[in-house]
């Protein structure tokens, strides 16, 4: 069996996720930022999340794989492109999440369904992701940007052994985090998803950021990556998106 269906049989309440992807070769680049500067991009029913005092912006390019709905068969020449996330940490009723600023993707099918059912900010780009001798080299460009000055271009590899983070640290504050939390553009009421996965297994990372405008329009990223960290991968479960009412996201 499966070693994350495994885990997730042996889980109270299993029931009721609705598709898995694989994760692949992902940087988690994490740059420090005030809180006040994140606040204007977040909605207001979401409570800003710090760690010691401090906000945080993570960029995260990566490989997706293995999309497919439960019970069912991959959907060809959909289920493996390129994709970058813009994400920071925010709290709702005690719960600890993420809330994405953007997603770039290539396959166009894919950020079509996901803005419309997770409610979602995806944005097709044109993206190059391939495997090198150095690392991973990842170029990307938003096609369907008025200017079509969000990109992303950089060269990342890992430079450590394998760890899983501790708790408490800032590396597991960080990355071990299983609920999205999204608002919906029309009516402004915060929807929440979680999500599944054995923990990270991670690298510390070396990356050459080459350019990099995905944040242009909010502030700048100018400054290198407070921590950067590798990982190889994980296969996930994610549940369903639901409206968040006043007692917080319902939780498996």
């Amino acid at each position: 069996m499966n070693p994350i269906i495994h885990s997730i049989k042996n889980r109270a309440n299993h029931r009721g996720w609705i598709m898995t992807q694989t994760w692949e070769h992902l940087l988690f680049a994490h740059w420090a930022i005030p809180p006040a500067v994140i606040r204007s991009m977040v909605p207001d029913a979401l409570e800003i999340d710090t760690y010691e005092g401090s906000g945080w912006i993570t960029i995260i390019p990566f490989m997706m794989s293995g999309v497919r709905l439960r019970c069912l068969p991959p959907v060809p020449f959909t289920t493996t492109f390129p994709e970058i996330n813009v994400r920071t940490y925010v709290k709702v009723g005690g719960r600890s999440g993420i809330y994405f600023l953007s997603l770039d993707a290539s396959n166009p099918w894919i950020t079509a369904i996901a803005r419309k059912w997770y409610r979602l900010p995806y944005f097709e780009a044109s993206m190059n992701f391939q495997k090198c001798k150095g690392g991973i080299e990842i170029d990307s460009r938003r096609v369907k940007s008025t200017d079509q000055t969000e990109r992303f271009s950089a060269a990342y590899q890992s430079c450590s052994d394998v760890f899983y983070a501790q708790q408490g640290t800032l590396e597991y504050w960080l990355t071990e985090r299983y609920t999205l939390f999204c608002e919906c553009t029309k009516t402004k009421r915060i929807y929440g998803a979680n999500v599944y996965h054995m923990p990270w297994q991670l690298q510390n990372a070396t990356v050459q950021i080459r350019e990099n405008t995905l944040t242009e329009k909010q502030f700048s990223l100018e400054a290198p990556p407070s921590l950067t960290l590798y990982s190889r991968g994980v296969q996930s479960i994610v549940w369903p998106i639901q409206e968040v009412r006043e007692e917080g996201c319902v939780v498996w």
